[in-house]
């Protein structure tokens, strides 16, 4: 086990949330978040508070999810915020619990890698948010999902996230590992968009890293089994 690893399993169970390392800290600063993330979470706090609905977390793969068409569920509530990172959806951990969803389904991470902050500081992000959760909205059931795969054969394949695919991995297995010790489940999409090359599907993609129609629909697929339960 790393050493990363070790402290993180200790520090959640010796006091029921992380505490962000030096490390962590240096690669955001809040003051210069995007104006797309400003207007994004204006919008979420002027929304009424319903308690006790299925949440979608995550970055613009989440925000293009038309999620109430797709679950045919008009409550659905969509916290997707093109761009975000790790650090964003834990400065937004307020506007989250206080509505105590009653699943949360997580799907972060890759942007986090196209800025090239390392896989120990993206998986600690995540742990925290598990644990603000647990903490601020105890009877909420997490979904914590796989990053998705690329597709770099794109002609208009974003060049910042090149060469991600073994961070994917890594940080993929380490949020599959904890899932049954921090009490989430562990949604693997990761494995169901691969080609036989490894890749993300060319048929489920715009671009190599965002969906298409078919790859929501895809998505939604494996998806339906955890929102059943």
């Amino acid at each position: 086990m790393r050493r990363h690893q070790f402290k993180w399993v200790l520090v959640f169970f010796g006091f029921g949330c992380f505490s962000l390392s030096a490390q962590t800290q240096k690669y955001d600063t809040l003051p210069n978040l995007p104006e797309h993330y400003l207007t994004r979470m204006k919008t979420f706090i002027s929304e009424p508070i319903v308690l006790g609905k299925i949440m979608m977390v995550g970055n613009s793969i989440t925000e293009g999810g038309n999620w109430r068409k797709l679950l045919n569920d008009s409550t659905i509530i969509n916290r997707g915020i093109s761009g975000d990172v790790t650090f964003g959806v834990l400065n937004r951990m307020d506007d989250i619990v206080k509505r105590k969803p009653s699943k949360l389904f997580l799907l972060i991470g890759i942007n986090d890698l196209s800025r090239k902050t390392p896989e120990e500081v993206v998986i600690e992000n995540i742990f925290n948010i598990i644990a603000k959760i647990h903490a601020g909205s105890p009877k909420t059931q997490i979904f914590v999902q796989s990053i998705l795969p690329l597709n770099e054969s794109f002609k208009q394949f974003p060049k910042a996230f090149r060469e991600n695919g073994n961070h994917i991995i890594t940080i993929n297995g380490q949020i599959g590992k904890y899932a049954k010790k921090f009490n989430y489940t562990y949604v693997d999409i990761y494995s169901k968009f691969l080609d036989k090359d490894g890749n993300m599907g060319s048929n489920y993609s715009t671009d190599g890293l965002h969906l298409n129609l078919l790859g929501y629909q895809h998505w939604v697929g494996i998806l339906k089994e955890y929102i059943a339960k």
